[in-house]
């Protein structure tokens, strides 16, 4: 197959949720990736008080990891079972818009622009009621041998 035929059907039995194990962050914080296709990734996080700030209120930090992650996971689906894609943030900016409440995050993250390797995108972390409460846009670096979109052959 050549990179003309991009991007390619995955097979019809392929999880892109069992692709990967939980890296050790998403075990850690609870996120759980609930969607994951070619430009798009969307996770959910439990809003735990243990991650308040001095305010009682979600920290920052919590919502842009979130973020973060998502929107490297975006860039780098691979259909290819056996390979994957890998990517580093570059640069995030963050706007913070309001206060999560209740007990969940949703991030959805989807990929705006890029080339061979950088991809760019924006991203949104919403409670469970759909206020938001931030929204970024990021760079991220695709390793070097994640450059092709048929990705790398993974380690298991």
């Amino acid at each position: 197959m050549s990179e003309a035929d991009w991007p390619p059907e995955a097979p019809p039995d392929y999880d892109p949720l069992a692709v990967e194990p939980p890296t050790p962050i998403f075990r850690t914080m609870g996120i759980r990736l609930t969607e994951w296709r070619d430009g798009f990734a969307k996770a959910e996080m439990p809003l735990d008080p243990a991650y308040a700030n001095r305010h009682g209120m979600p920290h920052g930090g919590i919502l842009m990891t979130l973020m973060d992650a998502i929107g490297g996971y975006c860039g780098c689906w691979c259909p290819y079972p056996g390979r994957l894609r890998r990517a580093m943030t570059l640069s995030m900016t963050t706007s913070f818009l309001g206060v999560a409440e209740g007990p969940l995050l949703i991030g959805e993250a989807r990929v705006v622009g890029g080339g061979r390797s950088l991809f760019f995108t924006e991203m949104a972390v919403r409670d469970a009621s759909g206020r938001t409460a931030g929204r970024a846009s990021g760079t991220y670096r695709y390793r070097k041998a994640s450059q092709s979109p048929y990705g790398e052959p993974s380690a298991g």
